[in-house]
């Protein structure tokens, strides 16, 4: 097919942003190529972007109507989202036959392996680009598939979603060139003519991926993966998570269109949108064509495909129960505020919000003067009350609850312990069918850690567990059963002993959690800045893979060599 797009144009177009995001994740400094700030879009700003009412418009363009995305084997459309704010969006989807489907996919790996790591690289910047210049769209679909609230969704769904995938194409780029693409081979063999082979190697996809989409962060989790498979070679089916195909569906749009503008079978990209109730996933998941998966939801799930999806490579983000340690600050006013803003973001409906604060029972040492336990979990109650008095406020933080399961753990708190802090509903004047409830922290007694104790699992949601423990010792015992056993995404700690962070680092470098210590500012524990922090770690229970690093995307591809005699 005629390419719109030409290689040569690609590099001058991309090629500097690929250099500044390898550049990146060698130096770990701050970078971004995607404004977070809403008004760097639209007609004087980002050049071809929508502005806001730009975007709303066109998102509301889309909704109830049929988006055909022109794949093969489309024998049906399926639908039914509804907005955790209330409405029903009415979009459908091409349902897939994936026995038409997937050959399909699997026939358009060749020319895409022939096009070279750097070719690959530069498509998927291209796919980047389109997205970011339709980030207010995509943040209404985002906002209205996973209940974040419209800022929230905004640069979590969309500037941020698209640095991490940009960062995983720059470690897919990184480890396939590190191996040349050609070596001439001489051996001596003494007075004879050496022996001389002309070698080339080749980076060659593992074959199609699979990418599961979840209901919460349907971009942000999904673009690493996405990307890191499609830079490296391989074709990705993606299967959203029913709740939340929008954001997904409009991505394969535009990775659709990009990819037939540069030359490229449109079929390395598809969606797979299920029935109601059908469950696709599972079967998807073992086929043979199927190499790769990419998943992040449940850990009964996730254990079921490292268990079943034995033809595949399978990179999961599960389920964790992520822990704070408080035991000494000199900043105890900057601490409650980190903290009440850690725990009441996007309703704690994030893998990375904390869940059990680890408190020792005579209390710390602050430059308040000494705060016994009592004391400390009053007064993160009381930072929590006051940064979410005020009704407009709290809707711009909390959202809305993702779903009824949320909403029946937060009703279930009061059973598990003594309520230091009770949630409340928040009514939101725009939508007033929303579901939105401010987080509730419960006193628990850790003293015997047993399976059946509460805070030892995860209760995914605005639940949090105020712990008492006999002294910071204990609480670091537990911290590393808890990493050990349940896996963690996040681990904080709060300490002006030297000693005892130290003891803390230990705890985190033996268990393998990603550690935030003292945050008292404006940068919180559940937040992570692409191109210089891991998510997750691949180390423990919560997840086998961290976002993002060599090892997510180096075996996704292949090294195959041709020798030729020279």
């Amino acid at each position: 097919m005629a390419a719109e797009l030409s290689p040569e144009k690609l590099s001058e177009i991309h090629r500097p942003t690929l250099d500044k995001a390898l550049d990146a994740i060698r130096t770990r400094a701050y970078w971004s190529p995607h404004p977070e700030h809403p008004k760097a879009y639209g007609a004087e700003g980002l050049p071809g972007s929508l502005g806001a009412a730009e975007g709303k418009a066109a998102f509301d363009a889309v909704l109830d109507t049929r988006l055909d995305l022109g794949q093969p084997g489309t024998d049906g459309w399926t639908g039914g989202e509804v907005s955790p704010y209330g409405p029903e969006l009415g979009v459908e989807y091409p349902h897939a036959d994936p026995d038409v489907l997937l050959p399909a996919m699997r026939a358009a790996m060749g020319s895409w392996r022939a096009a070279g790591p750097e070719t690959r690289a530069l498509v998927c910047l291209e796919i980047l680009a389109r997205i970011s210049a339709r980030t207010h769209e995509l943040a209404h679909a985002v906002m209205h598939t996973s209940g974040q609230a419209f800022v929230m969704a905004f640069q979590a769904g969309g500037p941020h979603a698209q640095d991490r995938g940009l960062e995983a194409v720059a470690y897919a780029y990184e480890e396939q060139t590190r191996t040349p693409r050609s070596a001439d081979w001489a051996k001596p063999q003494g007075k004879r003519d050496p022996l001389r082979l002309h070698k080339s190697y080749t980076a060659a996809g593992r074959g199609i991926s699979l990418l599961i989409g979840c209901n919460t962060f349907p971009t942000w989790n999904g673009y690493p993966g996405l990307f890191a498979s499609l830079a490296t070679g391989n074709p990705v089916l993606i299967k959203p998570h029913p709740r939340a195909v929008l954001p997904l569906a409009l991505t394969v749009q535009l990775a659709r269109e990009a990819l037939s503008e540069a030359g490229f079978d449109p079929n390395l990209v598809a969606l797979a949108a299920e029935r109601p109730g059908e469950g696709i996933a599972k079967t998807l998941a073992v086929r043979p064509e199927i190499k790769i998966i990419d998943y992040t939801g449940s850990t009964a799930f996730g254990d079921w495909l490292e268990t079943n999806a034995r033809q595949a490579q399978v990179y999961t983000e599960k389920a964790g129960v992520n822990t704070i340690v408080l035991d000494s600050t000199d900043d105890y006013r900057g601490m409650l505020s980190n903290l009440a803003f850690s725990l009441s973001l996007y309703s704690g409906q994030m893998c990375t919000t904390p869940q059990n604060l680890l408190i020792p029972r005579d209390g710390i040492r602050t430059d308040a003067g000494a705060k016994s336990y009592e004391d400390v979990v009053a007064d993160i109650a009381g930072a929590v009350t006051g940064l979410l008095g005020d009704d407009a406020r709290a809707n711009g933080l909390l959202g809305a609850l993702v779903n009824s399961d949320v909403r029946d753990r937060l009703e279930g708190a009061a059973s598990l312990g003594d309520v230091a802090l009770a949630s409340r509903a928040v009514v939101n004047p725009d939508f007033p069918d929303a579901v939105v409830r401010t987080p509730a922290l419960v006193k628990l007694d850790g003293t015997k850690a047993d399976e059946d104790a509460p805070y030892l699992s995860e209760c995914f949601g605005p639940v949090s567990f105020a712990v008492a423990v006999d002294s910071t010792d204990d609480a670091l015992e537990l911290l590393r059963r808890t990493i050990r056993e349940k896996g963690a995404m996040t681990v904080g700690a709060y300490t002006t002993s030297p000693e005892v962070e130290r003891a803390v680092e230990d705890v985190c470098l033996d268990e393998s959690a990603q550690l935030s210590l003292n945050l008292t500012g404006g940068v919180y524990v559940n937040q992570t800045a692409a191109f210089s922090d891991f998510h997750g770690s691949g180390g423990n229970p919560a997840a086998n893979a961290a976002l993002c690093d060599g090892a997510f995307v180096s075996n996704r591809f292949r090294v195959v060599e041709v020798r030729r005699q020279a």
